[in-house]
């Protein structure tokens, strides 16, 4: 979207502002439909850097993705990006990861998105 969902950065101002992690969301980015929980910005850095520190290759990560790092930027008055936590790649029938990961997208990349998980089914 050349000009993001109004609602859609509303909805992303309200999560950031009660840091609730709880908000299933899905969207279709180019070539992608992503489905999960959008999560406040430093809540996600937060869980990114607790994986990347337990990863003996990509521990020097974590620094960048730490509370601390996230501090030192000053907050943006409306999101430009969407963070998603246990989130899904749908594709066919498939969720992948099947545990879920980490996903930032920009709001903008944002071509239709809709409240709430998408089921797939693992069989």
């Amino acid at each position: 979207m050349s000009n993001p969902d109004a609602l859609l950065v509303d909805i992303a101002a309200m999560v950031e502002s009660e840091r609730s992690n709880q908000m299933p969301l899905t969207v279709v980015v180019p070539g992608a439909v992503i489905t999960g929980r959008l999560a406040p910005e430093r809540l996600w850095h937060e869980r990114v850097a607790e994986v990347l520190a337990a990863s003996d290759h990509l521990k020097p990560f974590a620094t960048l993705f730490e509370t601390s790092a996230a501090d030192t930027a000053p907050p943006a008055s409306r999101p430009t990006h969407l963070h998603l936590h246990v989130a899904r790649i749908l594709q066919g029938s498939f969720g992948l990861p099947h545990t879920g990961g980490m996903y930032r997208i920009a709001i903008s990349d944002v071509s239709s998105w809709t409240v709430g998980d998408l089921s797939y089914s693992d069989q």
